[in-house]
């Protein structure tokens, strides 16, 4: 069939909204409609090249929509049933799975071809091209084929151009607090970079009952919306917030720093560690370009005061389990999900998303209309 879709070209170039072949499902894939997609930094990583993917490539990889066929072999999906996205797939079967890591699942690997995960061969292709997916999925599209392993079937009466947030942004921020970071009650946290992901690692630390929250970002609207999600504090830089976290937490600082700034900052390391206390904990989120290679940090202080680094994918959460979850928090008034929403966008007008998101405008932006 022919649909249309976003198109990554060339590294450094505006997307490309075009029209493109479609194949139908082969075994173990679905055909799914598009309901909204959410425009993550990530993939913007890829255009700036910090995230090498191979090119031509559909972007998107936090979407929702209806399921439209089905491929020989699946058993659980059939046409009409909604869905949500994990942008990494989980098989259930890999050791990473199999131990409650379904955010690590081996199929994973696959993201560095790009292609179908049953036989690594292309069911999108333009101007006489294969066209690889972000995250095996490309959001950024009418409809897309995709494995089962990355559909997450839930119930029909939610809003899908909301609960697209769920495939990325909002279960990495709010599982880098609550799982990565582990905060507990009582303790006190720092969220640095308040975008879709720190936005709800703010959500996160609140929720699980954190007496202190300190946002930190550059943007004045960005700290008034961390205020309004739970944030106790909101600061311009770490500078800033150092002498104020240490003055509330007499002198012993934040017990969990998350780092969730739009583009990893190795330097920004050791900052985060000069505001973590004795045995806390620093939870790196954030995608760091793939050409870094050094960070700037006191060893030092890390061995004396028994601090931690950590690193959080996916908010190391188990997809299958936690989006369901979250849709219930979100059913019961607890979770903030149409709050994040700042624009709405046409998939034509994907480059002013962008725009909007590299200027400090959106926490998130989510295209509603693919026509």
């Amino acid at each position: 069939m022919r649909t249309r879709a976003a198109i990554m070209w060339e590294y450094g170039k505006d997307w490309s909204v075009e029209e493109i072949d479609l194949d139908p499902p082969k075994e173990s894939e679905v055909l799914v409609r598009l309901v909204g997609s959410g425009l993550c930094h990530s993939d913007e990583h890829v255009l700036t090249g910090d995230l090498p993917f191979p090119l031509p490539m559909i972007g998107g990889h936090e979407g929702a929509g209806v399921v439209e066929e089905v491929g020989s072999h699946v058993t659980w999906l059939e046409p009409g049933d909604h869905v949500i996205f994990g942008f990494i797939p989980s098989c259930g079967r890999c050791p990473s799975c199999a131990s409650g890591h379904e955010n690590l699942c081996d199929l994973g690997a696959h993201m560095a071809v790009a292609t179908q995960v049953a036989d690594n061969t292309a069911r999108h292709h333009a101007q006489g091209q294969d066209l690889k997916l972000m995250c095996l999925l490309g959001t950024f599209a009418e409809r897309t084929v995709v494995n089962e392993a990355s559909c997450i079937k839930i119930e029909k009466d939610v809003p899908l151009e909301k609960v697209c947030l769920l495939g990325c942004g909002v279960v990495t921020g709010w599982g880098s607090a609550v799982y990565a970071a582990d905060v507990q009650p009582g303790e006190d946290v720092a969220v640095i970079g308040i975008g879709g992901i720190g936005i709800n690692a703010v959500q996160g630390a609140h929720m699980a009952g954190a007496r202190y929250v300190f946002a930190v970002d550059p943007v004045p609207f960005k700290r008034e919306q961390a205020l309004q999600m739970g944030a106790t504090h909101a600061f311009a830089s770490v500078e800033e917030a150092q002498a104020e976290i240490g003055d509330l937490t007499w002198g012993r600082n934040a017990n969990k720093v998350v780092l969730t700034l739009g583009v990893g900052q190795g330097s920004m390391i050791g900052k985060a560690l000069a505001i973590t206390a004795k045995r806390g904990r620093v939870v790196v989120t954030n995608l760091h370009p793939a050409s870094e290679v050094q960070v700037d940090m006191s060893a030092l202080d890390l061995v004396l005061m028994e601090k931690q680094v950590v690193g959080s994918l996916f908010g190391s959460a188990n997809p299958r389990a936690d989006i369901p979850r979250l849709l219930q928090l979100y059913r019961a008034g607890q979770l903030k999900l149409d709050e994040l929403v700042t624009s709405t966008y046409s998939l034509s007008q994907i480059n002013q998303g962008y725009d909007d998101m590299r200027n400090g405008r959106n926490l998130r932006g989510v295209i509603t209309s693919f026509d």
